[in-house]
């Protein structure tokens, strides 16, 4: 099955929840929605499940207009955040329900809860009921619930959100290898950048109901077409720094000049915003007075510490630089007091920079993420 959104738009009493989205979704694949809380991701997942429908655009399954049919005449399944699961029911019984309500025999029943159990590792639970269970496992539950039913559209609306931490890691490993085995569209909506590069698959970035790219996940991580996904993908947020470039030079706001090289002596003369995510920035310790060598490549500039937080094994460092602040993300326990000078240093194959539009400009270079 595909699923296409062709320039989707919805709008609840004048306010815009969904922005001209066109989306094309193959079977067998796995999509994740990625946009901060009220990007647009659950209005979405509700249009291709059917439960809502557009105000404008159309929703089509193989090529055949399903805008405003129903979902319960879809073939379609969800998974929230919150664990949805019969109580007085056992897991068995839990995963068998939507089997039981269409009517499947007792054999066809046995078998694709079987399936689904060891799937997702609930074969020594089926006869408990979900309050003896852990978090995890009652998740586990209604994801196998969601798989049974075979449906081609599988939904997922964060839901690991709730879970612990040890738990979340445990099935994002689990989780690709599981929608592997079936011929199904997922699609797996989510806050954070880092899960859906542990998911991979596609990814769709969203920002304010609109769609601002779509693609191999890697590709739309390393090659964000413009400011907005690149923002989007950026956890902790991008560093993006406003830069003028004139001739030979490119000048900072704050007075810093840098040579017009590498990436920069790509583009015409201009305003621009050079990205840089936060673990691509280096940090060290200088005296106030000392001047920065250059012969290295790298980009150095001066800062000053404004505040530092240690989150066990990685420390965020969030410098002052002019008007500009700066945050980087560092590996171990780093305590710089406020004020303290530091050296920060960029790596220029990993700059992102983008036009006074907010489009990507310069050449595209694959250094590791």
């Amino acid at each position: 099955m595909s699923l296409e959104l062709d320039h989707v738009s919805r709008s609840v009493a004048g306010v815009p929840y969904i922005r001209d989205v066109s989306l094309r979704l193959e079977r067998g694949s796995l999509n994740v929605l990625l946009g901060a809380t009220l990007a647009g991701k659950t209005s979405l997942m509700r249009l291709m499940a059917g439960l809502d429908a557009p105000t404008s655009g159309r929703i089509l399954v193989d090529g055949r207009d399903v805008t405003g049919v129903t979902v319960k005449k879809r073939s379609v399944a969800m998974v929230y955040q919150q664990f949805i699961n019969y109580p007085a029911l056992t897991v068995y019984e839990n995963i068998a329900s939507p089997l039981r309500v269409q009517g499947l025999s007792r054999t066809e029943i046995e078998a694709r809860v079987t399936e689904a159990a060891r799937l997702l590792k609930l074969d020594p639970y089926l006869q408990r009921t979900p309050l003896a269970l852990s978090g995890g496992q009652q998740q586990r539950t209604a994801i196998a619930r969601a798989l049974v039913k075979r449906a081609d559209l599988v939904l997922l609306d964060e839901p690991l959100a709730n879970l612990d931490y040890k738990l979340r890691e445990e099935l994002r490993e689990e989780l690709p290898r599981i929608f592997a085995s079936t011929g199904a569209v997922f699609v797996y909506a989510t806050t954070e950048p880092t899960e859906a590069l542990l998911l991979g698959g596609n990814t769709a970035t969203l920002m304010e109901g609109a769609l601002t790219q779509f693609g191999p996940t890697a590709q739309v991580y390393r090659r964000p077409a413009d400011l907005a996904t690149a923002k989007v993908f950026s956890d902790p947020p991008l560093n993006a720094l406003r830069i003028t470039k004139s001739s030979h030079t490119v000048l900072l706001k704050g007075g810093t000049v840098l040579p017009a090289t590498g990436i920069f002596a790509s583009v015409p003369d201009g305003a621009y915003t050079m990205g840089v995510r936060a673990h691509h920035l280096g940090v060290g310790e200088i005296p106030l007075a000392e001047e920065v060598p250059a012969h290295d490549g790298l980009i150095r500039l001066g800062a000053s510490v404004a505040v530092t937080e240690v989150t066990g094994s990685e420390s965020f460092l969030h410098m002052d630089m002019g008007e500009e602040r700066l945050t980087a993300l560092v590996s171990g326990v780093r305590r710089l007091e406020p004020g303290a000078a530091v050296e920060v240093m960029i790596d220029p194959r990993h700059i992102l920079l983008f036009d006074a539009d907010g489009q990507r400009a310069g050449r595209a270079f694959d250094a590791a993420a």
